[in-house]
């Protein structure tokens, strides 16, 4: 966090519930990631507490899941591998020895057959030991399939409010003012949130009695909310003089650390739930200056609106 001797608008109203403590020597980054997550790490808990193995494969993205999901079932099934070694071969009817290599991956499949409870029925234990890896193998593999059944069901069926943000928000001109701006929109096609609530706090680096602290506002907004976010949705601050960034610069808020934390929320009828979303624009990704470009166009025929999601950070700037 830098130094700074920013002049305050002493007419904002600070906001006191953010979650976030105010000594600014205790942070380092921002507060919150882009993609919504909080920039935080926990330790002086012990990891078999801090840790939860199901909260982490349901919030996980899908291909480090997918890869959870491979590298478990190689992993299991090499060790079955290795027991049924171990118990001897000769007590597995059907096998046929060869090369060592081409051993190895007629048990490994074979194991693969036994945990997947597939059984083609060339190859089957007749030993006691081999038998009984068999059948705890087996055993395994219904217990394995049923818990990721359960995972992946989790996954598809949690509620997800598929939205996007604007890479940056702008500073632009408003009402005869100026306002801070930035953009969203739903992604899905014919996914509507309706009764949508858009909240938005400051957080900014003061001095106060010799020592750096932060202090955090809530936003007043132009819409706070809205019945339905059928478009894109750009959410206005207006800068009046009440508002804690009235006189303040581009270099003023670098100089306050600045950071803009969005909460989104709203009631998704295909989840039939409240649904919500959370970024963050850092004094970096403010525009001063700026102004949005439309993103949606009428389709040849008039009849259809295209919103065009590709341009929901375009923007450009204004001259002097």
């Amino acid at each position: 966090m830098m130094s700074n001797f920013i002049k305050l608008n002493p007419f904002a109203k600070t906001n006191n519930n953010t979650g976030f403590g105010t000594s600014a020597s205790s942070y380092g980054g921002r507060f919150i990631n882009k993609d919504g997550s909080f920039n935080v790490v926990k330790e002086g808990v012990a990891a078999s507490r801090r840790i939860s193995v199901y909260h982490s494969l349901l919030s996980m993205p899908v291909w480090k899941f997918i890869g959870v999901i491979l590298l478990i079932f190689i992993s299991v099934n090499l060790l079955y591998t290795g027991l049924y070694y171990v118990a001897g071969l000769d007590g597995l009817t059907g096998f046929i020895p060869k090369s060592r290599l081409e051993d190895f991956w007629e048990v490994y499949f074979f194991s693969c057959e036994t945990f997947t409870t597939v059984g083609y029925g060339r190859m089957n234990p007749t030993s006691f030991g081999c038998n009984i890896i068999a059948a705890t193998e087996a055993l395994s593999g219904f217990l394995s399939f049923a818990v990721a059944t359960g995972l992946i069901y989790g996954r598809f069926t949690r509620p997800n409010a598929y939205m996007l943000f604007s890479q940056q928000a702008v500073v632009a001109p408003y009402q005869g003012i100026t306002g801070l701006m930035f953009r969203l929109a739903t992604y899905k096609p014919d996914h509507v949130l309706t009764d949508v609530d858009v909240r938005v706090n400051l957080s900014l680096t003061v001095m106060e009695n010799g020592q750096q602290v932060f202090k955090f506002y809530n936003l007043e907004l132009e819409r706070s909310r809205i019945d339905a976010l059928s478009m894109n949705l750009t959410v206005v601050h207006p800068i009046t003089e009440s508002s804690p960034l009235y006189g303040l610069t581009a270099d003023d808020l670098a100089k306050a650390d600045a950071e803009m934390y969005i909460l989104v929320r709203g009631y998704d009828e295909v989840f039939t739930a409240i649904v919500q979303q959370r970024t963050s624009y850092t004094y970096e990704e403010v525009v001063f200056n700026a102004k949005f470009l439309p993103m949606y166009r009428e389709s040849e025929d008039g009849k259809t609106t295209i919103l065009e999601l590709q341009k929901i950070s375009h923007y450009r700037v204004l001259s002097e």
